[in-house]
């Protein structure tokens, strides 16, 4: 529901516990405001618009449309009437969520902050309107889901997005002070109807239970911001301490060796195994039982393929140490011919078969695939073809590499395996063939 009818409310003089925290944001080469047109959102731009820093800053307000509510275009209108009115220039994009198994709450943030994303350049502020309130709910919330330290450290004052930077300078501040100044200044916003829902579990925290809480306990806010504050400190010790625990277990190429792995309690294991997780920007599976997963990954036989998997990777075990993989990009089925002039995709490279001579012969005819069991490869023309499984052992290819490695073929000769050989018939400054392989990483 729409309040009042004019964007623009009467001379005021913002109080200071409002002003202060915004002035304090670091300088930056534009300041965006996320304008979602609710009493928060319309607050902060109110507040930011009548700040010469920030103005000077190039303020503009950027306005993401999820386009799932029936008021979604009278809530963009609105929020272009206002911008119009405080002479701030706004952005709007227009996203289409689609429910995934988070479900459409968590499929609407993702789409927002990805908006977000692409709206900051190097150099930028994005400042949100997330208060006490939002911090209690979050907190609360990811309580009830079983989450850990990290996830109860709540919603940060300041972190990276994109380019960017975030920053949050109103979690200090409850939602009833923010709506007894938006009040008194006769502000007017739109109501998001979706708010009173409270099928949707944080409305049914909002609306139902920590109302109730906080008759027993008035300043639940803050004991939760506390709490939120402990847990964000006891992240950092741990982080730190996997800082160290890496550098002792590191193989050098950034995996980790089970040796020291095994010399590690099993907490402090799991505490390693987490932030090397995050550390690769994937995010931590939720498991029911960390410890034995681990366990499974440390003491299973050497021809074991135990492995963690999560959303985009896993962590797999090979030659005494543990490697986090990202899933694979998909190779074609069955045989490819290198056609000259075309590119062919294979699992994140590129390959091609290009002329190496001006006026070359007619080009051979190269098929590729992936192993099929019974290959053997000569790798000097002098030598012995060996079987390629045993020679792939040997040049300590792991399993899931094995598995997508482009196979070169001429007839039934194998004139090429992956990046680790190929024939001097197709390679070299001079093939001999006037021809040559050529595999390059794939940048799109």
């Amino acid at each position: 529901m729409m309040r009042g009818g004019d964007t623009r409310p009467k001379e005021f003089s913002w109080p200071a516990d409002l002003t202060a925290p915004l002035a304090a944001v670091p300088a930056a080469s534009r300041y965006w405001v996320a304008l979602s047109g609710g009493l928060d959102s319309v607050l902060l731009l109110h507040v930011a618009s009548t700040l010469p820093q920030l103005r000077q800053g190039g303020l503009t307000a950027l306005h993401v449309n999820h386009q799932l509510q029936p008021n979604a275009a009278t809530c963009e209108t609105f929020c272009r009437d206002l911008c119009a009115d405080l002479g701030v220039p706004l952005r709007v994009e227009r996203v289409t969520v689609t429910r995934d198994r988070g479900g459409l709450e968590e499929a609407a943030r993702q789409a927002r902050y990805q908006a977000f994303a692409r709206g900051l350049e190097a150099g930028n502020v994005l400042l949100m309107a997330h208060h006490a309130d939002d911090q209690a709910e979050t907190v609360f919330f990811r309580l009830l889901r079983g989450s850990g330290v990290l996830g109860l450290g709540g919603i940060p004052a300041a972190r990276s997005l994109a380019q960017g930077r975030v920053f949050r300078p109103w979690l200090g501040l409850t939602r009833e002070r923010l709506r007894e100044v938006a009040r008194a200044a006769g502000m007017t916003w739109v109501e998001d109807p979706s708010n009173i829902d409270e099928r949707h579990d944080r409305n049914f925290l909002r609306h139902t239970i920590l109302p109730l809480l906080k008759t027993r306990w008035p300043y639940l806010e803050r004991r939760l911001a506390s709490t939120a504050q402990a847990c964000r400190e006891a992240d950092a010790l741990a982080q730190s301490l996997a800082l160290i625990h890496y550098q002792q277990t590191d193989d050098g190429e950034g995996n980790l060796m089970l040796a020291g792995l095994a010399r590690l309690a099993p907490v402090e294991r799991k505490n390693l195994l987490g932030w090397w997780i995050r550390s690769h920007d994937y995010p931590v599976p939720g498991l029911a039982d960390w410890d034995q997963v681990i366990d499974e990954l440390l003491c299973a036989a050497d021809d074991g393929a135990p492995e963690l998997r999560g959303a985009g990777f896993a962590v797999r075990r090979f030659r005494g140490a543990l490697y986090l993989v990202a899933d694979p990009l998909p190779v074609p089925a069955g045989e490819e011919r290198l056609v000259p002039g075309a590119g062919l995709a294979w699992g994140g490279w590129r390959l091609r078969l290009e002329p190496a001579v001006e006026n070359p012969p007619a080009a051979p005819d190269i098929r590729v695939s992936v192993r099929s069991g019974g290959e053997r490869i000569r790798t000097s023309p002098d030598g012995v073809a060996r079987p390629l499984k045993k020679w792939l052992q040997e040049q300590q290819v792991p399993p899931w590499e094995r598995e997508i490695l482009p196979l070169f073929l001429k007839g039934k000769e194998l004139v090429g395996a992956g990046h680790l050989w190929t024939s001097p018939a197709f390679s070299g400054a001079a093939p001999e063939s006037g021809w040559r392989i050529v595999q390059e990483r794939d940048c799109d």
